[in-house]
């Protein structure tokens, strides 16, 4: 079995709910066939902590891969796919009110790190009904830029990262994981053709 590994955050500013979580654990409760071991973790909003539980996901489980989930507050009605994390830039105060040192994630790594997995190519290819699917390059330099590019970084480039909009009445946590579900599928067809 291949394992994979997922992850969404927990509450933040007013979001008491964080809808990543939600999808994260909808998409657990789904499965993704019998040859993915499915293991799932939500990461608290502050910027050390997340970085050693990401640190601690690939030295000890080594997934084949690890997707991370975030709420993109801005996001209504979009999913985005992230294809690459930034190194330096963050300025805005974690939820235990801290920064990362000197802004940045890694004080040795390079300015950004891309995915292994192509999302132009999986944005091109995946569809769900009833929400638009968007490619992007720029995850936002906060907790979900800050804890992608530390998963880059530990795992060789074998992360990914989606970002979901906030729950509403149209998108609820089982929309979300049939969704992610989806894109996670056709994610994992790109890492069959580097596992085969």
């Amino acid at each position: 079995k291949h394992l994979s590994f997922f992850s969404g955050f927990g509450p933040f500013r007013q979001y008491l709910v964080n809808s990543s979580w939600e999808a994260v654990k909808e998409l657990s409760k789904r499965g993704l066939g019998n040859n993915i071991d499915l293991r799932i973790m939500q990461l608290p909003v502050a910027y050390q902590k997340a970085k050693e539980q990401v640190f601690k996901i690939w030295t000890t489980l080594q997934p084949l891969l690890a997707v991370h989930v975030g709420l993109d507050s801005a996001a209504k009605g979009l999913i985005i796919l992230e294809q690459c994390g930034k190194n330096k830039g963050y300025q805005e105060m974690d939820a235990c009110g801290l920064l990362p040192e000197a802004a940045c994630c890694m004080l040795d790594g390079p300015e950004k790190i891309e995915s292994t997995i192509n999302m132009k190519t999986l944005w091109k290819s995946v569809s769900v009904e009833g929400i638009d699917i968007i490619f992007s390059r720029d995850a936002g330099r906060y907790i979900c830029d800050y804890t992608y590019y530390a998963s880059l970084y530990y795992g060789n480039g074998r992360a990914a990262f989606i970002h979901v909009p906030p729950l509403s009445p149209s998108v609820t946590a089982d929309f979300l994981g049939k969704a992610l579900e989806t894109i996670i599928l056709e994610m994992l067809k790109q890492c069959g053709e580097e596992t085969e």
